[in-house]
C-alpha cells in the first residue's frame, strides 16, 4: 500500500474537529504542508500537549505527508505562548524540511484561511480550499496518526482536554467511544451541580446537557460550565428567539462586521448585512445570503463584537443553511486585499475569556497518561466529514484490538473504524457499535 492507502487504512481523520478523511488530501500535491497546532479555543490544550509530548511523531507526519504531496516544505502553526511545546518541535525539525511558525495568541489563528495567509502570505480563493494555493493543512495530531498509519496502527486513542467547572482540568490520551461523564468522573468529577458541555470549544463547538456524549476521533475536549452560568444561557436560547431578538435590537453598527476574521483578510462576509434579513421574509435573499456565504462560523460576532449580545454569526449559519437548500453558491467578488486594520483589531485570548466570563476557569490543564479502565465503547459508525460506516461485525462477536468493526461504502467518502480495546460486541444501532471489554 502506498502511503496514502496506509491512511485510509488506519482510518486517519481530521482530529482538530473537521474529521475530514486524511487520506483524501494525502492524493493531492501541493508545495506546503502546514501543520496547524494554533489551538484558539479558550481552556482547550489538546494540541499543546501533542506537540509536547509527541513532537517527533509529528515530524515524521509531516514528512510522510511532504513525501505524499510532493511538497517542498513543512510548516508547523504554534503559538508563540506554549513555550515547551514549541522548544519540542524546534528540536524536532532540527535538519528536516520542516519549520516552525510562531503566532501571537489571539483568535480565531486557527482557521485554515488565516493559518495558510500567516505562513505563506497566500489568500485563498472564496469559498476555496488551502491545495488550490499548494497548501495541505493537518491539525498535529492528525500527523501524529499520519505517521502511526505507516506502521500499521489504526487511530483507536484521542487526545481531548477536560476543562471548565470539573475537578481536575487535565489532558489526556483516551480510548475512541469512552463517554465524557466516565472520563470526567474517572479524573475528578464535575465541579457544579447543573453541568452543560460544550464539545470542542466555547466558540465554535456543540452544546449539549447529554453527559453521556461519546468521544469520537474529532473531539478535541469539552467545556464544562453551570447551566446558569451567562455564556450558557446565551448558547441555550432558543433559535427562534435569538432572531426576534435580533430583528428587534439591531441597530447596524457593524462592530460584527468589522471583527469578523474573513472581513478583515478581505473575504466579503458581513454579518451586520445579515442581521438586515431578519427583518425580511424572502425579499433580498439572494443578497443577503451572499454576505454569509463565506463566513467560517468561529462565533466571534455573536461572542466579543456585539454590543446587544445579540446573535450574528447564528443568523450567518441560517443564510449558509438556506443556501444549501438552495444550491447557491458563491457569486461575489474575489480578495483583493486584507483590511489595513486587521493586525489592530485581533482579538487576545485573554480579553475573549473576559468576555466570556471563564478566566476564573483559566488553568493549564496538562497531560498526564489516562490510568482508567473502560469497561464499555461505543463507536461512531460516523466520526467526520463523508458516509457513516457499515458494521463489519455483528452481536456477539470477539473483537481484538485494533480490528477493523466498520467500513466505508464503496466509492463513498469517509474512514473506517476500530476497536479500541479487545471485547465482544454488544449491540449495533444505526449509530454505533457498542464493545464491552472481555480482558
Amino acid at each position: 500500500m502506498n502511503i496514502a492507502e496506509k491512511v485510509r487504512e488506519a482510518g486517519v481523520v481530521g482530529a482538530g474537529g473537521g474529521g475530514f478523511p486524511a487520506h483524501v488530501k494525502l492524493a493531492a500535491k501541493a508545495e506546503f504542508v502546514i501543520a496547524n497546532g494554533a489551538e484558539c479555543e479558550p481552556l482547550l490544550h489538546k494540541d499543546a500537549a501533542v506537540m509536547e509530548h509527541a513532537a517527533a511523531g509529528i515530524v515524521r507526519g509531516m514528512q510522510v505527508s511532504m513525501e505524499a504531496t510532493g511538497a517542498r516544505e513543512g510548516i508547523v502553526g504554534i503559538k508563540a505562548k506554549n513555550k515547551h511545546a514549541v522548544e519540542a518541535m524546534e528540536a524536532s525539525c532540527k535538519g528536516t524540511a520542516v519549520r516552525v511558525h510562531l503566532l501571537g495568541d489571539y483568535y480565531p489563528a486557527g482557521d485554515e484561511y488565516d493559518l495558510v495567509y500567516e505562513t505563506t502570505g497566500r489568500l485563498i480563493p472564496p469559498a476555496g480550499i488551502p491545495i488550490q494555493v499548494g497548501a495541505v493543512v493537518n491539525n498535529v495530531e492528525t500527523l501524529l496518526n499520519i505517521a502511526a498509519a505507516q506502521d500499521g496502527k489504526p487511530v483507536i486513542d484521542k487526545w481531548v482536554t477536560i476543562a471548565g467547572a470539573v475537578n481536575h482540568p487535565v489532558t489526556l490520551r483516551v480510548p475512541v467511544g469512552m463517554t465524557y461523564r466516565e472520563v470526567i468522573e474517572s479524573t475528578g468529577g464535575f465541579a457544579c451541580p447543573d453541568p452543560v458541555l460544550v464539545l470542542g470549544g466555547m466558540m465554535m463547538g456543540q452544546t449539549s446537557t447529554n453527559l453521556d456524549e461519546v468521544i469520537s476521533k474529532n473531539s478535541g475536549g469539552v467545556v464544562v460550565l453551570p447551566r446558569s452560568h451567562k455564556t450558557m444561557e446565551r448558547k441555550l436560547t432558543p433559535a427562534r428567539a435569538q432572531a426576534a431578538i435580533g430583528k428587534s435590537a439591531c441597530d447596524q453598527c457593524r462592530y460584527c462586521t468589522e471583527f469578523c476574521p474573513r472581513f478583515l483578510l478581505g473575504y466579503d462576509v458581513q454579518p451586520h448585512a445579515v442581521m438586515r434579513s431578519l427583518g425580511f421574509t424572502a425579499t433580498g435573499s439572494t443578497h443577503w445570503n451572499q454576505f454569509a456565504s463565506l463566513c467560517c462560523s468561529c462565533g466571534l460576532c455573536t461572542l466579543f463584537a456585539c454590543p446587544e449580545g445579540l446573535f450574528p454569526k447564528e443568523a450567518c449559519d441560517d443564510s449558509k443553511t438556506a443556501m444549501r437548500a438552495a444550491n447557491q453558491k458563491w457569486s461575489g467578488p474575489p480578495v483583493t486585499k486584507t483590511h489595513p486594520m486587521r493586525d489592530g483589531r485581533r482579538v487576545p485570548i485573554k480579553a475573549l475569556m473576559k468576555r466570556l466570563g471563564i478566566l476564573d476557569y483559566d488553568h493549564p490543564a496538562h497531560f498526564e497518561e489516562y490510568k482508567g479502565v473502560p469497561r464499555r465503547a461505543l463507536v461512531a459508525l460516523k466520526q467526520g466529514a463523508g458516509a457513516p460506516c457499515v458494521a463489519r461485525v455483528k452481536a456477539g462477536d470477539a473483537v481484538a484490538a485494533a480490528q477493523k468493526i466498520g467500513e466505508v461504502p464503496e466509492g463513498a467518502l469517509g474512514a473506517p473504524v476500530h476497536a479500541p480495546f479487545a471485547g465482544r460486541v454488544e449491540t449495533i444501532t444505526d449509530k454505533h457499535i457498542v464493545i464491552t471489554r472481555t480482558a
